[in-house]
């Protein structure tokens, strides 16, 4: 990325801004990054926990599959998800606090005695699979996040700031050889008008 500049003191100064901006920005930049990482990991940590959670639950109550074939699956349903937002690392993440499941009356006499432990294993599965599933789509936000910082951080770390460096280094030598020269200009300027009226001293002399 070129930095665009001009070789006066007001492209100076405006690029002297913009270099202090990036250098102040930098290390929260760096700690964001950081922040973000550690998240993602605990959230990736958190899903694959779920993920054999759920797995685990299933194998534990496979001998049930032929089972399922009997159940009224119109007797448990999931009315709402209740949810919340919240703030990690200035990235805004839903989290799910509650399942609120509907489930509809059946006749304990007439239907098969493990209904009762089949609605509680579904209820459970639902629970795992819902947070399996929000805890990855954190990890899907948060990993998002962290790259954009990273790239920003990059740029910062990478392209600007040198590219900043530079330029203003590129101005001051501009300015420094353009007072040099300014400054060469006037003593020979100086050295002619006093050769000059030493010259006219002596014909007033003669």
């Amino acid at each position: 990325m070129a930095i665009k500049f001009q070789y006066n003191k007001t492209s100076l100064n405006d690029l002297d801004k913009q270099l202090k901006m990036r250098n102040k920005a930098l290390p929260t930049l760096k700690s964001k990054e950081s922040a973000l990482r550690a998240e993602v990991k605990k959230a990736k940590d958190s899903a694959a926990d779920y993920e054999q959670r759920l797995q685990a639950l299933v194998r534990r109550y496979e001998y049930m599959t032929a089972l399922w074939g009997e159940f009224d699956t119109g007797l448990l349903s999931i009315r709402d998800v209740d949810l919340e937002i919240t703030k990690i690392a200035g990235v805004r993440i839903p989290v799910l606090r509650e399942v609120i499941f509907e489930q509809k009356p059946y006749d304990l006499f007439s239907s098969p005695a493990w209904y009762a432990d089949g609605i509680g294993l579904l209820k459970q599965m639902s629970q795992l699979s819902l947070e399996y599933e929000f805890f990855r789509h954190k990890t899907s936000l948060l990993d998002y996040a962290r790259k954009k910082t990273t790239q920003k951080v990059n740029l910062y770390e990478k392209v600007q700031i040198p590219g900043y460096q530079d330029a203003i280094r590129k101005i001051k030598r501009f300015l420094e050889d353009e007072e040099n020269l300014s400054k060469s200009s006037q003593k020979i300027v100086k050295n002619r008008q006093a050769a000059a009226a030493a010259g006219q001293g002596k014909e007033v002399a003669v």
